[in-house]
């Protein structure tokens, strides 16, 4: 009783600038105006011990605070701005299977031992994320009425005509639409076809990853906001994790802050490619309009290179996204074709504006696959997601939790351990997904 009052006032006390992270609104958008308030989360102060450090609280970290801190594990999570910061609270909000990379693919790269296993893995991992939310009555909108992944011309029925064979020969509930169908589960569009995937469906990523935070809390787990790591360091047997204002030994490391990696092992963000994405939504729709798209309320991107997604949210928002920056140079660019895009998708919305916007950034690792690293003694992580944080983020942290438990050896981990290797040309690769997205934006006609 005394925490769920301490919770309320601390929501009661909560002020533009704490609702809007770092005070802008292009960072997490309609995510960051629509989600529950963050629980408490005080600043790292002092010295402390704990069996377990995690730097950064996005799915990664957050799910495997969890599930340590339900076996009984002392876990302290630092994060340096807040839960959700970093991609968690910026992304689409698709609960997908698998990754961008086929499944043969994937098999052929992984081999026969890690390619069965990673497959089942992330073929599982949306039905986790879901028993979460039903388990911790997480409020994040969750709908799992599945995904429909759309063919832009004969290219794209080919692709998803071939996504579709190689998941049903795994047993994965997928299926084939026609045009027709496409359209009238769409409400609009002149796509060629859809794969529907009902594995998947849809959360409000941020209200996720709060959620998540809350469980991790309840079930006896630290995590300070505003403690951004500065410097790790081995203590004897243990890892010594120094903050602005604090330090904490521990046995175990789990750097989970992937892309958004700032200070410490750099070498996790230096081996990914970093691919821009930006997300509009429009206001509430009135009902008369909601009532003809979407009526799934499915999860939907595209075959394009530089593809689009789009998607409703409870309140009959419809978000509307594709790969850019919503930098100072490009930002106008982006909006005007996401106008444009959007009318050519669903012409009843024809000058329907949006009320807010926000971006974030994808790291893109050479293959499209996840990274297992073991970052020294007792430390391991798992990053590169490829845009696929939500499902495989939460499984993920949960693996490295039952491997510090005990329950699941690091030869029997879902991926091999690798050593990182820097992307070639990061720099440069980064800077052409930027130009690239305004140059496909304005030479895109049609949807």
């Amino acid at each position: 009783m005394a925490q769920r009052d301490e919770l309320r006032s601390y929501e009661a006390s909560l002020t533009l600038p704490d609702i809007l992270m770092r005070n802008d609104p292009r960072s997490h958008g309609l995510w960051e105006i629509s989600a529950p308030a963050a629980p408490p989360t005080p600043a790292f102060v002092g010295t402390e011990e704990a069996e377990v450090a995690i730097i950064g609280a996005g799915y990664t970290g957050l799910s495997a605070a969890l599930h340590l801190a339900e076996a009984g594990v002392s876990v302290r999570v630092l994060e340096a701005v807040a839960p959700g910061f970093g991609g968690a609270g910026r992304n689409v909000g698709l609960v997908n299977a698998g990754m961008w990379v086929m499944p043969e693919a994937l098999l052929a790269g992984l081999g026969p031992e890690y390619g069965p296993r990673l497959l089942r893995f992330l073929g599982d991992a949306p039905s986790v994320v879901f028993e979460l939310i039903a388990r911790h009555g997480i409020a994040c909108e969750a709908t799992h009425n599945g995904t429909l992944h759309l063919a832009v011309g004969a290219a794209g029925q080919t692709e998803i005509a071939e996504r579709h064979r190689q998941w049903s020969a795994l047993g994965a509930p997928v299926e084939l639409l026609s045009a027709e169908a496409t359209r009238a589960r769409l409400g609009g569009g002149r796509y060629q076809g859809a794969l529907l995937d009902r594995r998947a469906g849809t959360i409000q990523p941020l209200a996720y990853a709060r959620g998540l935070a809350r469980a991790a809390l309840a079930a006896g787990a630290h995590i300070h906001a505003d403690s951004p790591v500065q410097s790790v360091s081995r203590l004897g047997q243990d890892w010594l994790v120094q903050t602005p204002q604090g330090r904490l030994r521990a046995k175990w490391l789990i750097p989970a802050s992937d892309a958004y990696t700032a200070q410490v092992f750099p070498q996790i963000a230096s081996e990914q490619v970093i691919l821009p994405y930006f997300n509009m939504a429009t206001a509430p729709l009135p009902e008369v309009l909601r009532a003809t798209i979407l009526p799934g309320c499915e999860g939907c991107w595209d075959t394009r290179e530089v593809l689009s997604s789009f998607r409703m949210d409870a309140a009959g928002r419809l978000v509307f996204g594709s790969v850019g920056q919503l930098g100072a140079l490009e930002r106008d660019a982006h909006r005007d074709w996401a106008s444009r895009a959007l009318g050519r998708l669903f012409p009843q919305l024809m000058g329907v504006g949006f009320e807010s916007e926000w971006w974030g950034r994808i790291g893109m690792t050479a293959d499209n696959l996840p990274r297992l690293h073991v970052l020294g003694p007792n430390a391991l992580t798992i990053c590169g997601y490829n845009g696929r944080g939500i499902a495989p983020g939460t499984v993920s942290g949960r693996a490295i939790a039952r491997h510090i438990i005990g329950d699941l050896p690091l030869e029997a981990m879902p991926l091999p351990v690798s050593a990182p290797q820097p992307a070639g040309l990061r720099g440069v690769r980064t800077a052409g997904y930027r130009a690239g997205a305004v140059l496909a934006h304005l030479a895109q006609d049609r949807i």
